[in-house]
């Protein structure tokens, strides 16, 4: 049987971020989850939100085998096979609804990935977003071209001797990449370790700022 992979900071942070999806998703339709690592927050938030149907995808195999093996584990009739779905590689995804997701959902990897996957992900989003369908984005993020804690610094700085491509972004660049792609911010909620949750949804929407 697939091994189940496990990410420690999965479980720490999952209670927090699904404080919020609860708020910003849809009640129902499908959610597309970009780069679900092990597995571990698809099938979490897709037992937490029974009316959604949850999308998982990742672009490493072992992922995927993760992902599928979570699935079964827990027995959830509302997680779809994932997709092998590398987000520099577009249009993507392949098997999305005709009728356009109800939300995309991605965390942690704009930072650990070159700045194109953003840009990527961004725009599809814009394309396969329903009217006010949120993005909700989740990971360390700079504002105003600054770090925003003294252990983010060093984070950046780690992530980009790993390779230069990578880095934690600055929110404004990703907000005036995602308005092009006619996505607008709605909301961005401060989180524990540093992190950010960022809600962008398609526009037009009821509410819209």
């Amino acid at each position: 049987m697939t091994e189940r992979l496990f990410f420690p900071a999965t479980a720490r942070n999952r209670e927090p971020i699904l404080a919020v999806l609860k708020r910003v998703l849809p009640d129902s339709g499908t959610v597309l989850e970009v780069a679900s690592g092990s597995g571990e927050h698809a099938v979490f938030f897709a037992a937490a939100l029974p009316t959604l149907t949850w999308q998982p995808s990742d672009p490493d195999p072992d992922h995927c085998a993760s992902i599928a093996a979570w699935s079964a584990h827990e027995r959830l009739q509302n997680v779809l096979p994932p997709l092998p779905l590398d987000a520099l590689v577009r249009p993507w995804p392949p098997g999305a609804p005709n009728d356009g997701l109800g939300a995309i959902y991605c965390a942690n990897m704009i930072h650990i990935a070159p700045w194109d996957a953003a840009v990527g992900l961004l725009a599809e989003a814009g394309r396969l977003l329903r009217p006010g369908g949120p993005l909700v984005l989740y990971g360390p993020f700079q504002r105003g071209g600054q770090h925003t804690a003294p252990s983010n610094v060093e984070f950046d700085a780690s992530l980009r001797s790993r390779n230069p491509a990578w880095g934690v972004r600055d929110l404004d660049d990703v907000i005036a990449v995602a308005a092009q792609e006619g996505l607008a911010l709605d909301e961005v909620v401060p989180m524990p370790a540093n992190n950010l949750t960022v809600v962008l949804r398609r526009g037009p929407w009821p509410g819209a700022r």
